[in-house]
């Protein structure tokens, strides 16, 4: 099964899942109406189940309201309802889309005009493809829309590379941090905890020194460069996250690999990883985010042409006032990505994050 078909089996359990929760939910309460009626369930037992769930609720929405909020200032036009004299609207009088058209931009194909000669003789065929028009930001009265593609872009090219480089050190030094005994090991894993708990500060501590140094070597507006810094500083974490992971792995599985005749390769390839599919998803994950998120080195190292989204979403911030409609649909728009990838890997994350139970 390949990975893409994978991943929409995921999705569509979810969708069902979602779909039929309302239906559990309706045999759960006829049940224990039922129960009740039989003298199973006492009303004192159904009453802390129901006090129990609706306690869930409110946490769940008092979590999502500051999304609730942000999407509510980004529909309400001007973003009245965060500034409004009359305070906070939880429903603006006159909603429109026009914010998020305003990020968006004009999404067009242009039309292309292919020419293929005919072999032996002078003739040339030409094809042309038409415009196609996703959506237009004229047509809703937007004709200056934001630089938002540009930067997504830009965190593209910054964050691939800090994933890949990131990746290529941390699966190795997990694996053997993890599986072999050399010289120093010990002193390499509290050097790991202490970079893990450290790291981050001494990086925004030392930033003038970054910069200075960037500047020497002519990389201060490298994205590539940008992207090497975050690898370096997701590594440490995510490296002791994910040896963390692989030592619940029984060591007996690879030793009945190598029993069967497999060659060391292979029992990384077809056993550790495989196996910890949870550890390399969260990983993955942190990893990416280092570089989709990072905001304080970026606005540091980069010229506005080279703008990450998150400081393209500072950008928006005039000297003297806010946009706060465009404000908070840029900012929905930003992590709108993130919270689907985390929505539908959170089951690996989870699973990530319980350092592995697999029994041996």
């Amino acid at each position: 099964m390949s990975l893409v078909s994978l991943v929409a089996e995921k999705i569509a359990d979810d969708v069902r899942k979602v779909a039929n929760t309302p239906r559990e939910l309706a045999v759960e309460a006829r049940y224990a109406v039922g129960a009740y009626r039989r003298g199973e369930l006492s009303a004192v037992q159904i009453g802390r189940t129901a006090g129990a769930t609706g306690f869930a609720v409110l946490v769940v929405a008092l979590l999502l309201f500051p999304i609730y909020w942000i999407a509510m200032s980004a529909i309400s036009g001007t973003g009245g309802s965060v500034y409004a004299a009359g305070g906070f609207s939880f429903f603006p009088e006159n909603p429109s889309l026009q914010p998020f058209v305003w990020v968006l931009g004009d999404l067009i194909v242009p039309g292309l005009t292919i020419s293929v000669n005919v072999p032996f003789s002078d003739l040339a065929l030409v094809f042309d493809t038409p415009e196609i028009a996703f959506l237009d930001a004229s047509d809703y009265g937007v004709d200056n829309p934001s630089n938002f593609k540009q930067y997504f872009v830009n965190s593209v090219i910054v964050s691939v590379p800090t994933l890949v480089l990131a990746m290529c050190v941390i699966v190795p030094a997990a694996y053997a941090l993890s599986r072999r005994e050399f010289i120093m090991r010990r002193k390499v894993l509290f050097g790991y905890v202490l970079f893990t708990q450290v790291g981050g500060g001494l990086g925004i501590a030392s930033l003038i020194a970054l910069y200075a140094m960037f500047v020497q070597v002519g990389l201060n507006n490298n994205r590539l460069a940008l992207a090497a810094y975050y690898a370096a500083t997701a590594v440490p974490f995510n490296t002791w996250l994910l040896k963390t992971y692989m030592d619940g792995i029984p060591v007996s599985y690879e030793e009945a690999a190598l029993v069967d005749g497999a060659p060391p390769w292979r029992v990384v390839t077809e056993i550790i990883l495989p196996l910890s599919a949870a550890g390399l998803a969260t990983v993955t994950i942190f990893t990416f985010l280092t570089g989709w998120m990072e905001f304080v080195v970026a606005q540091t190292m980069l010229s506005a042409d080279k703008f990450t989204l998150p400081v393209g979403l500072f950008a928006l911030i005039d000297e003297y006032s806010i946009p706060w409609a465009r404000f908070s649909a840029f900012a929905l728009t930003f992590a709108s990505p993130v919270m689907l990838v985390y929505l539908f890997a959170q089951r690996y994350i989870e699973g990530g994050l319980s350092f592995s139970g697999m029994e041996g």
